[in-house]
């Protein structure tokens, strides 16, 4: 399915950069110059935004193709999105959404998912896959049964006993609304206040993972401005089931795992060592709503391996 073009204007970046409090240099309106040898030429779309846009893209395709009852009756209950980024969208580029059909598999589990791309003036932004499960597609295996009370700990601090971070956030239903609107997603089809209606979407929580990993860099003394890093991909699994369970002031501890850079994690079989993190969202009693593995690399490294 191809869609019609989009295109997000600087309003929208900070709109979304504000609900999420995300303050990466690449997308503030000043500060994206301080950022040494940038190639973008100006502040980008933030990487949730265009998440958010595929979600609700999704959302609609689900509708218009009466695949919401397959979901339902299969207990597809884990989103699961798949993304590689490849380059990088300024305000006022027009981009354009493709949703491959649906494909269904039902070995060794039920599936149903599509293929996703972004472009913008001929070049490929983004690729990926959306997916419906009945168990999460990443770091499933991971459990949470002997932390401490995560209520107890300090925020942003490590967790007694592990390799987590923590940043605890909360809900808030203004804020969702305009990242939605930020990310050119339709607001009133989750909110809606005079019939009482406030369905969450799936990616708004995974969104405030980025503020976290920001958050502790700052307490590393990361030079943002010297040695800026980027994201080349995330691979999210959201329990639709917690999804549609939240509401405003809820408490969300987000867990922030950095693991060791290594020359077996490379970038497109480059000698550009990934540096890969594992996040969760856990609600009260450790629920976990998401599950995020996201990968980033230095600028520089990348602007390198150009140019040799």
């Amino acid at each position: 399915m191809k869609n019609q073009p989009f295109t997000f204007d600087q309003i929208h970046i900070e709109v979304a950069r504000n609900a999420t409090d995300d303050f990466n240099l690449f997308h503030d309106k000043h500060k994206w110059l301080q950022i040494t040898h940038n190639p973008f030429k100006g502040p980008i779309v933030l990487g949730y935004q265009l998440n958010t846009l595929i979600e609700h893209q999704i959302r609609l395709y689900r509708e218009t193709h009466h695949e919401n009852q397959i979901i339902a009756e299969n207990n597809l209950r884990f989103s699961n999105y798949q993304i590689t980024f490849v380059n990088a969208i300024r305000p006022r580029m027009p981009i354009y959404l493709d949703i491959k059909k649906t494909l269904i598999k039902t070995y060794p589990n039920l599936t149903l998912g599509n293929r996703i791309a972004i472009k913008s003036e001929g070049r490929t932004v983004l690729l990926g896959f959306k997916k419906e499960t009945q168990a999460p597609l990443f770091l499933a295996d991971t459990k949470f049964n002997a932390l401490p009370d995560l209520n107890e700990i300090p925020d942003c601090t490590t967790v007694p006993n592990t390799d987590y971070f923590l940043k605890r956030k909360f809900m808030n239903n203004g804020s969702v609304k305009n990242f939605l609107s930020g990310s050119l997603a339709e607001q009133s089809d989750y909110f809606d206040e005079l019939t009482h209606v406030a369905h969450y979407p799936e990616i708004f929580p995974c969104s405030l993972t980025s503020g976290a990993l920001l958050e502790k860099a700052q307490l590393e003394n990361h030079n943002f401005k010297l040695n800026p890093m980027v994201y080349t991909s995330h691979d999210i699994s959201v329990d639709r089931q917690f999804v549609s369970q939240l509401k405003n002031h809820d408490k969300l501890h987000i867990l922030v795992k950095q693991l060791p850079e290594s020359k077996e994690n490379t970038l497109n079989n480059t000698s550009i060592m990934l540096r890969t993190y594992h996040c969760y969202g856990l609600l009260q009693n450790n629920d976990v709503l998401f599950r995020i593995t996201m990968n980033l690399v230095p600028l520089e490294e990348i602007l390198k391996n150009l140019k040799s």
